[in-house]
């Protein structure tokens, strides 16, 4: 006989299960990987050590790459979230059919392969690029200008292929938004753009907080577009990683990136999280 409060974990056991078997054990894998030792020679040695994680932290190569990690997706996060808030704001304020019609061209691009989106952007970021040869034309640059294997470009790229995912959560967010707030704000006097930033925004915050935890997430361990349009110049974590375990074939100092990478991901955004909180706790509660 099963007993009430024993059918909760009897019903979610499948989802649990195949969770923890496609999840949380590769996790812990790597995690224990990480601590083994690599030999040129000898390859992986199954011993503990600390000396993948000691040579990550002292090494200014590997700060440098995290840096630019973070610094790039810090900067994709704030661009997404500008480019969501108002592309979710206009959205909302659609008519029928409108509204159907431009949700499918914002949210068109999650339908096309990222690799193949990326690549579109490496034709026009080269020196022979769309780009390149608009700003010659205009009078703008007295060369060929490649966005190519710098920062910008991938921050671009990266902006293009997040900005959905930071629509789709701050237009449900706008959904819940009573019409008559914004109506009784600009009846009282306040212009639209102080409707938008009292009224609006501090309603639409849970929507843009999750957006922004989801695109930094995703842009810090992104691997297609840093690999594609960074190349070899600019490394993150996530390529850096790629390299040690398929180039040099150390998977202990891979794994430790890896871990090194998640743990600071889950650092900054749960800070991220308890600052706005802070701010806006009367909003979430």
């Amino acid at each position: 006989m099963i007993k009430p409060s024993q059918a909760p974990w009897l019903l979610s056991a499948p989802a649990l299960t195949l969770y923890a078997t496609f999840l949380i054990a590769p996790i812990a894998s790597v995690f224990l990987i990480s601590f083994f030792n690599f030999e040129f020679y000898g390859g992986i040695q199954v011993s503990f050590t600390l000396k993948n994680y000691l040579e990550i932290l002292t090494d200014s190569y590997f700060y440098e790459v995290f840096a630019r990690t973070f610094g790039v997706a810090f900067l994709v996060t704030v661009s997404c979230v500008i480019l969501g808030t108002a592309e979710a704001y206009v959205l909302s304020r659609m008519r029928n059919p409108w509204k159907g019609i431009f949700l499918m061209v914002v949210l068109g691009p999650l339908l096309i392969s990222v690799v193949v989106r990326t690549l579109g952007w490496a034709l026009l970021f080269g020196s022979t690029g769309l780009i390149s040869k608009g700003l010659q034309a205009l009078g703008l640059a007295s060369g060929p200008v490649s966005l190519m294997y710098t920062n910008l470009g991938v921050g671009i790229a990266l902006t293009h292929v997040m900005v959905p995912f930071m629509v789709i959560s701050v237009w449900a967010s706008l959904q819940k938004i009573n019409p008559s707030t914004e109506a009784a704000a600009l009846s009282l006097g306040a212009s639209q753009f102080t409707v938008i930033c009292r009224v609006i925004v501090p309603q639409a915050m849970p929507g843009i907080l999750s957006g922004a935890i989801m695109v930094f997430a995703m842009s810090a361990s992104a691997f297609a577009t840093p690999a594609i349009i960074g190349g070899r110049r600019l490394k993150t974590v996530a390529t850096a990683a790629y390299d040690e375990f398929l180039n040099t074939l150390n998977w202990p100092l891979g794994s430790a990136l890896a871990v090194l990478l998640l743990i600071a991901t889950i650092i900054v955004l749960i800070t991220t999280n308890r600052l706005i909180e802070r701010r806006y706790g009367a909003v979430f509660h």
